[in-house]
């Protein structure tokens, strides 16, 4: 079996770079405010936390879209239970996730906790005090059609769609749609006409917004309350 783990380059040091794609794992500008920006507002969080709250993401990577999640659910007071399901084909070793974790202090004590008590192929994790993890290793276009779940919020962060298109195919986004909960939202920096036409058909009612940093526009869909 070949080697799935992330190859990784480092930009200043501090920005890891997939050698696979030829991208950035996260904002070159500010990762941080990225995630928030993108994903959080993206798809209303944390107003919707609350009871039991499932959030899917198509790539894992540093794992950084869960920290600044986890750090939110906190902040609000950790309004019911939490569950973090990502889909992830090349898992970056402890290591490199460790390194690109360092330069985010401020979530040092998700963080910790994370390395403490997470490995990659471990299967679901309850973190201490903590939402619970499921990373699923694999291709996407396999294993989410094969996922017996349903999210309410999607984090739609595989790499660019002209890196990585495998992640943006639409009978992957219609996946997407078949395995969202009615009123279930999803969000993504990317604004491609061709991403935002299959989640369309995937379902979402879909909105293009202005985008993080340098991006002008990103995109955030909403799917139907009818089956």
């Amino acid at each position: 079996m070949a080697d799935q783990t992330a190859k990784l380059d480092w930009r200043d040091g501090r920005v890891p770079i997939s050698t696979q794609f030829d991208d950035p794992y996260y904002s070159l500008d500010n990762g941080l405010a990225e995630t928030r920006h993108v994903f959080l507002d993206g798809n209303d969080l944390p107003a919707r936390f609350g009871g039991d709250f499932h959030i899917a993401e198509l790539g894992f990577g540093t794992g950084l879209n869960l920290l600044v999640t986890w750090a939110a659910w906190d902040k609000a007071g950790q309004p019911g239970a939490l569950q973090f399901t990502s889909f992830e084909a090349y898992p970056m070793a402890l290591s490199d996730i460790s390194k690109s974790l360092t330069h985010f202090p401020e979530l040092n004590e998700y963080k910790d906790i994370f390395l403490d008590e997470w490995a990659a192929g471990d299967g679901p994790t309850k973190f201490s005090n903590g939402p619970a993890l499921n990373v699923i290793i694999g291709d996407a276009r396999q294993t989410l059609p094969a996922w017996d779940g349903r999210a309410d919020a999607w984090f739609l962060d595989g790499f660019s769609p002209a890196k990585n298109p495998e992640l943006w195919q639409p009978d992957l986004l219609k996946s997407v749609g078949q395995h969202t909960k009615p009123g279930g939202t999803a969000a993504t920096y990317s604004a491609a006409g061709h991403v935002r036409s299959a989640l369309t058909d995937a379902g979402f009612d879909v909105t293009r917004t202005p985008g993080f940093g340098r991006k002008r526009h990103m995109t955030r869909a909403r799917m139907g309350h009818a089956e």
